[in-house]
């Protein structure tokens, strides 16, 4: 019974660790009540994503990464002069997966209000909201 009830509880430890990001999502809602309120969003795919999709209105444009998955070195150089470590900010990319990376690397980096779109810019246009060109 107690090798049991300890196997369990590792169990729960170990699912439990990983349920939520140290970030937060946002939905296209919250997104729209954050940019009203002044939240600066980062839109961080390539210019060639820029260019097939446009972007939310607003938006700085700056890479996270090339289409190989290597660091942009200009990014964090950017970022961090351009956002305090306690201000908010709000990542987008097309359908979530950079931005969680990204979230997580300012989050350890002692960010305190990182706002992650969930589902990125595809969810954001498949639900007819506008867009504008870079």
């Amino acid at each position: 019974m107690l090798p049991r009830l300890f196997g369990a509880l590792l169990i729960a430890v170990g699912l439990g660790g990983c349920a939520e990001p140290p970030y937060t999502h946002v939905n296209n809602d919250e997104l729209k009540a954050l940019v009203a309120k002044g939240v600066p969003l980062y839109d961080i795919r390539r210019p060639e994503e820029w260019r097939q999709t446009q972007v939310v209105e607003g938006s700085h444009t700056l890479t996270y990464v090339d289409a190989s998955g290597r660091p942009n070195p200009e990014f964090m150089p950017r970022f961090t002069a351009e956002v305090d470590k306690n201000d908010p900010v709000i990542l987008i990319c097309r359908t979530g997966n950079r931005t969680d990376t990204l979230a997580r690397e300012l989050m350890a980096m002692g960010y305190t209000q990182v706002y992650n779109v969930r589902h990125g810019i595809t969810r954001w246009i498949g639900e007819g909201n506008p867009v504008v060109k870079n």
